[in-house]
């Protein structure tokens, strides 16, 4: 049976930039940035790697302690932005995880480079967040590649058993989401619902490629 390991942003929900504008306000007020530059990439990176981007990009020393003051400021933030931006549940995914969460065998996992408590911030907003037993994280790791290495670490964990890699699938909307899939012998599906267009993903041969998740009839035959 499969274990399929989702990313957060773009694949099961759109924040409408709740965790960039939570992560900005961080840095403004917490370092007294005054302006912000727009020179730091998101898609599909760690968050880890990106408030150290930003501290730099901002003429502050990227320490392991200004990473985590900057952390702190942004969970803080993040549930009012969540509010304020409202966002949305990508189409098909409550309708996937529902079908899929009462299916023995199936391993429903998070691949993302959020940190833990951000995943669970976001996903909770949306009532997503139970529907996972266990994942990788952004907390610790620079790089997606090593994020999928965690995730399949506590996979392992949460079965008590090694497992094949080819049942594991990662679902995500970006590049990064299919190179980390392969870093690990994992399968991946590519969907269209984040920043990334179907031409791009294409590029980077998944195993399917789909517009989004609502019809997801082709995935359940390969899964199940």
């Amino acid at each position: 049976m499969p274990i399929l390991l989702f990313d957060i942003d773009g694949t099961l929900v759109r924040t409408g930039g709740a965790g960039k504008a939570a992560m900005e306000a961080g840095l403004r007020e917490t370092f007294g940035v005054a302006e912000v530059r727009d020179v730091v990439a998101y898609s599909g990176r760690t968050d880890r790697a990106i408030a150290r981007d930003l501290l730099a990009a901002h003429g502050i020393d990227p320490t392991p302690a200004n990473q985590d003051r900057l952390r702190d400021a942004y969970l803080a933030r993040l549930p009012e932005s969540l509010h304020t931006f409202g966002g949305k549940v990508c189409p098909g995914v409550a309708e996937l995880l529902g079908h899929l969460r009462p299916r023995p065998g199936v391993v429903l996992g998070l691949l993302t480079g959020n940190i833990r408590t951000g995943a669970r911030h976001k996903l909770a907003h949306f009532g997503l967040w139970d529907y996972f037993a266990c994942g990788g994280f952004g907390d610790e790791h620079y790089e997606r590649d090593d994020v999928a290495r965690l995730a399949m670490a506590e996979v392992r964990a949460h079965l008590g058993r090694d497992f094949d890699a080819r049942d594991v699938w990662v679902i995500g909307d970006t590049p990064l989401d299919v190179q980390c899939a392969r870093a690990v012998g994992a399968r991946a599906v590519a969907v269209a619902t984040g920043w990334h267009a179907a031409e791009e993903l294409a590029g980077h041969d998944p195993d399917f490629l789909l517009a989004d998740l609502s019809d997801h009839a082709e995935l359940l035959r390969a899964w199940l």
